[in-house]
């Protein structure tokens, strides 16, 4: 009997029609609930615990008690954001290096719960350490990235590099799976190629060896971010398996979300590149999930320039907050202490800069003078001189009375592979 999606014409038409299913209101994986149905996505240099925390605060519903917001018997909850994730990271360097420095990539605050903890590598017992490590950190979830097409991952066999040796994936399931008692997932794209498509047999053997729910991004490694993804191999991995399946590509809208969900049957969805450039994306799904139930018509709110300026200063509020934990030393430093706390607050002021250039590019992606104020912001040498830029910016459109009016923007589809 042939599914319906074998027929890559109905899952298009899907993405442009009304929708009647919502994104769910919950799922389970292993004991951990994840309310509402919606995922962070890993993307390494972006989802630290400062970026993780604004999405959770970009998330949350200011009123509940207004119609569009998720009530009672859509979410229950707060914040429209169900699970985050944190950066990929590599299990070698993991089990080798510092506590001290192992604390640095694995830090999180107790309000980013339920939390996961993604890592990646090729070799079973440093995998199954690593996630050890993870688990007595404190973390809710344990994933493994067979998804990561960079080239300096894969010619590491990590990441998607992987979908080309299945016995050796089935080793470090089991591994890892005997290692921990905390959910354990897998995070993959559909195959190497097209003439490698290993998704079905890899969600199957995840769930045989004890994983407790899979993610699949549609496309392959070949792929990488160009074209569309192809949400039938999520339906075709959901109809193989029985543990919950989470969809990824292609989501940058609740319409998406909605779509997503109906021409998949998916569990949750997962969204990445478009978080940084709308982060009020998980707000906006619940939002239009609750609506949609209380009154057929799915509506949600469209940030403004006052709220968009908010979120840029929050941003960087909270990475200077960061880089204050590392106080300077006046002067020259004097002996080895003084020039170790040295090296560390420039090293963490030059990241906070480079983090603060790097949101300012994503979130002003299809703006009007955006081009502009990316300019002057990558100019900026200090931390100072971006919050200024960003304040002229802002009073110059308050001045003409202008307003945001988002577009698709290419460079920010099109993003590096490193986005995972």
């Amino acid at each position: 009997m042939k599914k319906e999606w074998d027929n890559s014409t109905i899952l298009a038409s899907a993405r442009t029609m009304p929708h009647e299913a919502r994104v769910p209101a919950e799922l389970h994986i292993g004991g951990i609930r994840i309310a509402p149905a919606t995922v962070l996505a890993p993307m390494a240099g972006v989802t630290d615990t400062v970026f993780r925390r604004f999405i959770k605060n970009a998330s949350l519903f200011t009123d509940p008690t207004a119609p569009a917001d998720v009530d009672t018997t859509t979410t229950n909850e707060v914040s429209g954001c169900g699970l985050i994730m944190t950066e990929f990271t590599s299990a070698d360097g993991l089990s080798r290096m510092r506590e001290t420095k192992r604390k640095r990539y694995l830090t999180y605050y107790e309000d980013e719960h339920p939390i996961s903890a993604q890592l990646f590598g090729s070799n079973p017992e440093t995998l199954a350490d690593s996630a050890r490590i993870c688990q007595d950190a404190g973390f809710d979830l344990v994933d493994l990235n067979l998804g990561c097409p960079a080239k300096r991952v894969v010619a590491c066999n990590g990441g998607s590099g992987l979908l080309r040796d299945l016995p050796r994936i089935k080793t470090i399931f089991e591994s890892v799976r005997s290692a921990v008692s905390i959910p354990f997932t897998v995070k993959f794209r559909m195959g190497w190629n097209d003439s490698n498509i290993v998704c079905v047999e890899l969600a199957k053997m995840a769930e045989d060896c004890g994983l407790n729910a899979v993610a699949l991004h549609a496309r392959t490694r070949e792929q990488g971010y160009s074209g569309d993804a192809r949400w039938e191999w999520i339906a075709a991995v959901k109809d193989g398996v029985n543990i919950p399946v989470i969809g990824n590509g292609d989501v940058r809208t609740p319409e998406d979300a909605a779509a997503m969900v109906e021409a998949t049957g998916c569990d949750a969805v997962m969204i990445g590149r478009a978080a940084p450039a709308n982060p009020w994306i998980f707000r906006q799904i619940a939002q239009y999930t609750a609506s949609k139930q209380a009154t057929g018509i799915g509506v949600y709110d469209k940030p403004t320039d006052m709220d968009r300026y908010r979120m840029i200063r929050d941003y960087f509020e909270r990475l200077m907050a960061e880089v204050a934990e590392h106080p300077d030393v006046q002067g020259e430093a004097a002996d080895d202490l003084s020039k170790r706390m040295k090296r560390n607050h420039e090293s963490a002021q030059r990241d906070a800069i480079g983090r603060m250039k790097q949101f300012a590019s994503w979130f002003t992606h299809g703006v009007p003078g955006g081009a502009t104020l990316r300019r002057e912001i990558f100019e900026a040498k200090r931390g100072a001189q971006v919050i200024d830029k960003v304040e002229a910016f802002f009073a110059r459109r308050e001045e003409l009375h202008e307003d945001f009016v988002s577009a698709p923007d290419a460079d920010l589809l099109a993003a590096p592979a490193w986005m995972g």
